[in-house]
């Protein structure tokens, strides 16, 4: 399997620098590797209704599901300072969505693209609940 972290990390701080974040100014990149081995790239997008924006790793998941993936392989998140900058918990519930109980790897990096974290999803969302939670009713 090759690793496409680099590539990832590249997609995710270009990301970063089209965030638009005039509310907060903490604009953040994300990127994914999907599986058809495509990279998706996304980043945050607020408004004046400041809870109704959209987060980075959203919008790439987004874009990912819009061409046809279906399943997170890795990810990679920018954040603007020196702090880690992780999926908040929608976001962790989008990822548990789309990669499964067992995660998927998640690399945090500072805007220049330095890694400050190596983790996986299910580190960041323990005991999820996910599609094989949810009660169907049969016919």
């Amino acid at each position: 399997m090759t690793d496409h972290r680099a590539e990832l990390i590249a997609a995710a701080v270009a990301a970063l620098e089209k965030a638009y974040a005039p509310y907060s100014n903490h604009p953040v990149g994300a990127a994914l590797l999907a599986n058809d081995d495509a990279i998706y790239a996304g980043c945050n997008i607020e408004n004046a209704a400041y809870p109704l924006g959209q987060c980075a790793e959203a919008t790439a998941i987004g874009n990912m599901v819009l061409s046809g993936g279906s399943r997170v392989k890795h990810l990679v998140v920018v954040g603007p300072g020196e702090h880690l900058c992780t999926p908040c918990g929608g976001c962790r519930q989008k990822l548990r969505e789309f990669s499964g109980r067992t995660g998927i790897p998640i690399t945090i990096c500072d805007q220049r693209g330095n890694i400050l974290l190596e983790t996986n999803s299910a580190d960041l969302l323990p005991f999820s609940f996910g599609p094989e939670n949810v009660d169907r009713i049969r016919s």
